[in-house]
């Protein structure tokens, strides 16, 4: 019995891993949608230097909380789906109001500022990050954007680039549903 057993056990083993990746690559799972634990949570607590070479303040929490909804986005010169959002972004904070702050992530601070000199700088506040910040933050890449409430709670969170139909579907609809 117990033969038996073992010689199942590697063919049972492939159909768990078989399972695992034909789970992975089923064209229904969408990998961007994993679940913020941040949502409906404080901001944490944070205080990030300017980046060298802009004349620009830096970022802290107690930037957050004072009665104004706010977007937080992480990004970096060397990130491809960054360039990419940096329209929509710019577009979207001049269209709105809402104030932008950058977290400018593991950076070379001379590329932050060309790549910022470049593409503009939509941002009211950029904090320069070694990478602590975004731990703080739950952020697992850039970019990554959040959405807080006028007393600094985060309400939404997107991972990866925020382009077109995903502001018209959910960024819009949160920016207007918070402010008023």
């Amino acid at each position: 019995m117990i033969q038996r057993l073992l010689l199942l056990l590697p063919l049972l083993l492939f159909f768990v891993v078989a399972g695992y990746f034909l789970w992975g690559l089923s064209p229904d799972r969408d990998p961007q949608a994993l679940p913020s634990a941040m949502v409906d949570k404080p901001t944490p607590s944070f205080d990030l230097p300017p980046v060298p070479g802009l004349e620009q303040p830096g970022f802290a929490s107690a930037d957050l909380g004072k009665g104004e909804v706010v977007m937080v986005n992480f990004f970096a010169s060397w990130c491809v789906p960054c360039r990419a959002e940096h329209p929509y972004l710019t577009d979207l904070a001049a269209r709105t109001g809402v104030p932008l702050y950058g977290i400018n992530h593991r950076d070379k601070p001379e590329a932050a500022v060309a790549w910022l000199e470049e593409l503009g700088n939509p941002y009211s506040r950029i904090g320069a990050d070694s990478g602590r910040g975004a731990v703080e933050w739950g952020v697992s890449g850039v970019p990554e954007t959040f959405i807080l409430d006028g007393e600094g709670r985060i309400r939404y969170h997107h991972r990866g680039p925020i382009l077109g139909q995903l502001i018209e579907d959910e960024v819009e609809p949160m920016l207007r549903a918070l402010r008023q």
